[in-house]
C-alpha cells in the first residue's frame, strides 16, 4: 500500500533523508520512530505529496507520489504535528470548509461531516468555537480533517502530543478503530505507544533506514540471547550461583524480587533451571519467558543495532 524507494531529501548541504527504502502492507498500522532530526517528518511530508524528493521513488496505493500527487493527496490524510485550525470557527464549519478544499461533491459534504464527527467522536462539541474546546478536542477535529474525504491511507505526526493521559487512551484507542479499513503511518516519541498501537515500525537515525518490519519479527532479529524470570519460594538473591554455573547462561541477575538468567540464543537450559529448583528444594513459584521490550528494542537499534 505505501512503498519508499532509495529515497533521499537534502536541504542544501543538509541530508535530511538518505536512502531510504520501506514498505507497509494493506490494512495495518506502522509506527516511524527516530530521534529529533531523524528525518522522519520529511518522510511523511514527501508521502503526502507536500514535499519533493531530491532522489527515489515512493508510492501510495497505485500511484506515484511524485508523477501523481493530486492523486496520492485524494487518498491520503495528513495529520501535521501543529494541527492547523481556525480558533474563531466552529468545530462543524470548520470541517466543511475542509471537505470544500478537498472538493468532496456539494451534494456529498453534509454526509461527509457527519460521519467523520461521528467517527472520531465529536458530536458533543460540533457546534462549538474551536478556540473553546480541549485540547484533546482539537486533535480530534485535526483527525477529522485528515478524514473527512474518506481517505485509504492516513499519516498522523505525533497525534498524541501535548495531551492528558486520558486524551491519550481515547486518541489510541480512536486509532486502532481505523485498522483493516485504513493503512496508518504514524511518527511518536512515545515508545509503549508502538506496543499498544501499531503491528509493525520503521526505525530511522540521521535519515537511514536501522530496522523495519513487525515487532516479533525485530525482537527475535536484535536480540541475542533468551531467558527467562524466575520467583521462587525459599530462596532469593543467595540463589544466583546455582543458576550462574550452568552452561550456556550468560547472565543472572535480580530483578523485582525474582531471578532474571539469559542464556545464548539457540539453547534452552529451562530443564537444567528445574532441576537445581527442584534438587535444592526452592520451591518455584514462577517462570516466564522474558521478552525485549520497545525500549530496549530501539536503543539497541539506534545506539549500535546492526542497519537492515
Amino acid at each position: 500500500m505505501i512503498e519508499v524507494q532509495h529515497l533521499t531529501k537534502k536541504y542544501g548541504d543538509l541530508l535530511a533523508v538518505d536512502d531510504l527504502s520501506f514498505k507497509v502492507d494493506r490494512g495495518k498500522i506502522w509506527g516511524l520512530l527516530g530521534p529529533n532530526a531523524a528525518g522522519k517528518t520529511s518522510t511523511m511530508r514527501i508521502l503526502t505529496g507536500y514535499l519533493s524528493a531530491t532522489e527515489g521513488k515512493a508510492s501510495v496505493g497505485d500511484f506515484d507520489v511524485f508523477e501523481e500527487p493530486s492523486k496520492v493527496k485524494k487518498i491520503t490524510g495528513y495529520l501535521p504535528e501543529d494541527v492547523p485550525l481556525y480558533p474563531e470557527m466552529t468545530v462543524q464549519g470548520f470541517i466543511h470548509f475542509v471537505s470544500e478544499i478537498k472538493q468532496i461533491a456539494p451534494s456529498k459534504r453534509k454526509e461527509a461531516v457527519n460521519k467523520v464527527i461521528e467517527i472520531v467522536g465529536l458530536e458533543p462539541v460540533r457546534k462549538r468555537l474551536i478556540k473553546n474546546i480541549s485540547r484533546g478536542f482539537k486533535q480530534r477535529v485535526g483527525l477529522a480533517q485528515a478524514m473527512v474525504h474518506d481517505p485509504q491511507v492516513l499519516i498522523l505526526d505525533e497525534p498524541t502530543i501535548g495531551l492528558d493521559p486520558a486524551q491519550i487512551i481515547e486518541i489510541r484507542k480512536l486509532i486502532k478503530s481505523l485498522k483493516g479499513e485504513r493503512t496508518i503511518i504514524l511518527s511518536t516519541h512515545i515508545l509503549a505507544e508502538v506496543t499498544q498501537v501499531c503491528d509493525g515500525v520503521v526505525i530511522i537515525n540521521e535519515g537511514k533506514l536501522m530496522a523495519s518490519g513487525s515487532l516479533e519479527e525485530l525482537v527475535s532479529s536484535f536480540n541475542d540471547k533468551e531467558g527467562v524470570f524466575i520467583k521462587l519460594k525459599r530462596a532469593g538473591q543467595e540463589a544466583l550461583p546455582l543458576f550462574s554455573s550452568i552452561p550456556g547462561v550468560k547472565e543472572v541477575s535480580w530483578d523485582e524480587n525474582g531471578i532474571k538468567i539469559e542464556w545464548t540464543k539457540g539453547l534452552d537450559v529451562r530443564d537444567e533451571i528445574i532441576k537445581i529448583i527442584a534438587d535444592k528444594d526452592l520451591g518455584l513459584l514462577e517462570m516466564r519467558p522474558l521478552s525485549m521490550g520497545i525500549e530496549e528494542l530501539y536503543l539497541k537499534v539506534i545506539s549500535g543495532g546492526v542497519e537492515q
